[in-house]
């Protein structure tokens, strides 16, 4: 499971660590969620491989469960060895590359985690809300109405709970989803934007929802963040 920058504008190794380096020049096969991507990333990271000579193989949210899975793991039982590699960040982890995971579990296929960045722990990591109990509810309903209950049903459980509440939304809509939580978050409720988390221009912010309503709020337009509420 290998881990890549969660933004493009990142070097590898600037937040990578260098033992990765040695497990990715051993691979020829890469599991990958999207084959350009995965080329660029392992050529950015200058890799002694021609890139001409490795092989990629999809498996993102098109991949059906089953045969097209088992069909991917086929040369691990082969006795080769896989490289999985997410479009952005770690894979497994809010990715696909689950899948693939699952079925090399049930086939008795040894997996190894490297370390490398995750959008979702580096924001909660800066976020000031509790560590000790958090989840990550992936992306919220798109029409506003039912958004607008999954916001309340998260503000409950943190509430109660004390449990933090991380979720995402597609770049373009960051904004709408922003503006909905400050309509519909009580005053008092905590809020964090993380916004191109390890990039040059990375913004982690919490407020409550009266201070974002009163100060000025960060520019979500066609930028990845992730939003927090505690």
């Amino acid at each position: 499971m290998i881990p890549c920058p969660i933004s493009d504008r990142t070097a590898p190794w600037d937040v990578l660590p260098a033992a990765n380096r040695a497990v990715m020049e051993g691979l020829d096969y890469f599991i990958v969620e999207n084959t350009r991507t995965a080329r660029r990333f392992l050529s950015k990271a200058g890799i002694a491989r021609p890139i001409d000579t490795l092989e990629f193989r999809e498996l993102n949210e098109h991949t059906a469960a089953g045969r097209e899975v088992e069909e991917l793991v086929a040369p691990l039982l082969a006795g080769r060895s896989a490289g999985v590699i997410s479009e952005a960040g770690v894979p497994g982890v809010a990715d696909p590359g689950a899948l693939v995971v699952e079925a090399c579990h049930r086939r008795g296929i040894r997996v190894v985690p490297l370390v490398g960045p995750s959008s979702i722990l580096l924001a909660l990591m800066a976020s000031g809300l509790n560590g000790q109990s958090f989840a990550f509810n992936g992306y919220l309903p798109v029409k506003p109405p039912e958004r607008a209950q999954a916001i309340r049903r998260l503000e409950r459980r943190a509430q109660s709970e004390g449990q933090a509440q991380l979720f995402i939304e597609t770049p373009y809509r960051n904004a709408k989803l922003l503006e909905q939580l400050l309509q519909v978050l009580a005053p008092a409720t905590r809020l964090t934007v993380a916004m191109e988390i390890t990039a040059p221009d990375e913004f982690i912010s919490t407020h409550t929802v009266d201070e974002w309503r009163r100060g000025q709020r960060p520019d979500l337009q066609k930028h990845p963040a992730i939003f927090i509420v505690g």
